[in-house]
């Protein structure tokens, strides 16, 4: 497939502990579950955080993307992302989105905002998880 893009990451135990360290490149992260469940200790995030914290990450790096492109500086930018878990095994069933962004300028950065949901790697890698935006009209979206 031409123009195509790999993404790969490795994963080890943390030695002393049932957590693994998962890395690309020189970025590391600690994954663990909460302490006392499975012999998880607390040192990292769980999937379901790593889950979120890829979608609202992704969508970080997206709206500099598109605001490059668009020329418009950021200013200020905070995303929250509240994942829903349910089910037996546990999966996620949604998401909920919130951004709030900045221009530099002052102008409205609603435009920068739509392109980089239109176009979030992650968020469209995950589409069969709703996400929503609170607080805006049509705020159900599949995402």
């Amino acid at each position: 497939m031409s123009g195509a893009a790999t993404a790969t990451v490795e994963l080890a135990i943390v030695h002393g502990t049932e957590a693994v360290a998962g890395w690309a490149g020189g970025h590391v992260v600690i994954v663990d579950r909460p302490e006392g469940r499975a012999g998880g200790m607390g040192l990292g995030f769980n999937g379901g955080q790593l889950l979120a914290l890829a979608i609202g990450g992704c969508l970080a790096n997206d709206l500099r993307d598109v605001a490059h492109d668009l020329g418009v500086a950021l200013g200020d930018v905070r995303i929250g992302v509240s994942l829903d878990l349910a089910g037996d095994p546990l999966r996620a069933t949604g998401a909920e989105i919130s951004v709030a962004c900045k221009t530099t300028d002052g102008s409205d950065p609603q435009p920068v905002i739509d392109r980089a949901l239109a176009g979030s790697t992650v968020a469209n890698s995950v589409r069969r998880v709703p996400c929503r935006r609170p607080g805006r009209a049509g705020a159900a979206a599949s995402v």
